[in-house]
């Protein structure tokens, strides 16, 4: 009765997201529950406890259900240490190499990560955005064909660069986790305030995005010194400070050797929706279109896509 139901759970640094699905036999996924948990990071207790206390109320009602888990639980740092597959890789193929165990008598398939090696001889990684990605494509059978960038932001921004269906090559940011680091523990930020400020926000992107030096460690100050002489409140910093990190993020991205920004229709953009919201306001300040995806939809669609 339940052939067609799946559980799929995108497990990342910061965040665990489990789905209960049911995959349509015309191929569409239709999204049951949501449970949310601690990311791989963040755990207190074992990787095995945390999953099974996620999804045990789905088991017992539908019985042995597949499992796939895709993000940072199949790293180094994860659950079981997953393969890395390296590019060029059309990412319908990541089904091909699961890494399977059995836990409390539940098969649990792991997706691989994907991996690239940049014109510099340096390598760069991905684990979750690879399922993303298949979901974009899959979103759209048009999306096999042409050039396209996509931006997935995050703890750690992906920059992907897709050529007929394949990721080519892609580029990492830690603007997610430096924003958690400079937040929580340095000087810059006294009063970790809850509210986005837009004015701030922008100021702190014209800094980044418009500046010629990239003077990185040097312009951050501004952060501390903007506050101490009464040009930016406390409760506004931390927006200046994301708005000063997603500026030098993308203008990295535009300076990047591997590609022309200016010569994509758009940039597509899947991540969170505020945070998505954020990198296509900033891009539009250099007047370069974007297209914000919804990141569910895109994920569950990756999810159908491992069947």
């Amino acid at each position: 009765m339940f052939k067609n139901y799946i559980i799929g759970v995108d497990w990342g640094t910061t965040h665990l997201r489990a789905y209960l699905c049911e995959i349509a036999t015309s191929g569409d996924i239709n999204l049951i529950a949501v449970e949310k948990g601690l990311g791989v990071s963040k755990q207190t207790s074992s990787f095995e406890s945390s999953l099974f206390d996620c999804i045990d109320p789905w088991l017992k009602l539908y019985g042995k259900l597949p499992i796939y888990l895709c993000g940072q639980i199949g790293s180094s740092i994860g659950w079981h240490e997953a393969s890395y597959l390296p590019c060029p890789i059309n990412p319908y193929k990541i089904k091909n190499d699961f890494l399977s165990f059995t836990a409390r008598g539940f098969k649990v398939s792991i997706v691989p990560g994907i991996s690239c090696c940049l014109n510099n001889d340096e390598f760069d990684v991905m684990r979750g955005e690879e399922l993303q990605i298949l979901g974009w494509l899959k979103l759209n059978p048009n999306h096999l064909k042409g050039r396209y960038l996509l931006c997935l932001p995050g703890t750690h921004t992906k920059w992907v660069l897709l050529i007929d269906g394949e990721i080519q090559l892609f580029k990492t940011a830690m603007t997610g986790e430096l924003f958690d680091l400079l937040t929580t523990q340095s000087i810059l930020i006294q009063k970790n305030g809850s509210n986005f400020n837009q004015e701030a926000f922008l100021s702190g992107a014209n800094k980044t995005i418009n500046s010629e030096q990239g003077a990185f460690s040097h312009s951050l100050f501004s952060v501390r010194s903007k506050q101490l002489f009464s040009q930016l409140s406390e409760h506004a910093a931390c927006s200046y400070l994301s708005g000063f990190l997603i500026g030098c993020d993308i203008r990295a991205a535009m300076n990047a050797s591997q590609w022309n920004m200016e010569s994509f229709e758009s940039i597509e953009i899947i991540g969170a929706p505020h945070l998505s919201d954020c990198f296509s306001e900033v891009l539009s300040i250099k007047n370069i279109k974007s297209t914000v995806h919804n990141v569910e939809k895109i994920t569950l669609l990756g999810f159908s896509g491992l069947r």
